[in-house]
């Protein structure tokens, strides 16, 4: 249901069961390397990022260590495989598919009351990111967001900023009032498709053939002889 507290309101509450669930890009994300600084519990950051239906979920959350900031790195899966028709195991050609996220919003569920992030900005395609970065450069977006709530809030992005997204950083810099944050819910709606290149062939061979591998000097002078 559109909530609005301004004119300059971008987000929604997801206030009714499923919703927006055929558009969330949970299967796209590569989750192993998923990367968060400044996590109380190792691999903490990780688990907020969760099916739809483990949204409301409160075992696992991520909470900051040293202060209230929280910088997570989100990849999405690149897709990249080896196919041989044909070809014997010497000479397998190599085949590269990528997949392209459009990204339209964020899901957020968050602590409650004054543990809850205040702000979020964002950062899209930017490797091994860090807090000294962050403080140097320009989000891509960036929102106030609402106080802890025990709803999922959808928070727009500005799609042209988002339309080939290969990862995505968020920067949670402050939050209400606590010395920690807490999140416990991340998710993301958008368009992933998968962008098809031209295959990049590879060619090995194992041991050189001397039948592929001819000396014109050598056959002038072996007719020679033999005449």
């Amino acid at each position: 249901m559109p909530h609005q507290h301004s004119a300059h309101c971008e987000h929604e509450h997801e206030d009714l069961p499923g919703s927006g669930e055929q558009a969330l890009l949970y299967s796209r994300i590569d989750r192993d390397n998923i990367r968060c600084l400044n996590e109380a519990e190792p691999d903490s950051g990780k688990s907020v990022v969760k099916p739809w239906d483990q949204r409301l979920d409160n075992d696992k959350f991520v909470e900051s260590d040293a202060d209230e900031q929280l910088l997570i790195t989100i990849p999405y899966v690149t897709v990249q495989y080896t196919v041989g028709i044909g070809y014997t195991y010497t000479n397998w050609p190599i085949l590269s598919f990528t997949g392209s996220v459009k990204l339209r919003s964020i899901c957020l569920r968050t602590g409650h009351g004054d543990y809850a992030p205040s702000k979020l900005k964002v950062y899209t395609n930017r490797d091994s990111i860090d807090f000294d970065d962050v403080s140097d450069m320009q989000p891509v977006q960036e929102w106030d967001l609402v106080r802890g709530s025990d709803e999922v809030v959808e928070y727009t992005t500005r799609s042209t900023k988002f339309s080939n997204v290969r990862n995505i950083t968020l920067f949670f810099p402050e939050n209400y009032g606590e010395d920690t944050s807490i999140v416990r819910f991340l998710g993301f709606k958008g368009e992933w498709s998968e962008v098809k290149r031209d295959p990049i062939i590879t060619i090995y061979e194992a041991s050189a053939n001397p039948a592929d591998h001819k000396n014109p000097a050598a056959e002038d002078k072996l007719h020679y002889s033999i005449d």
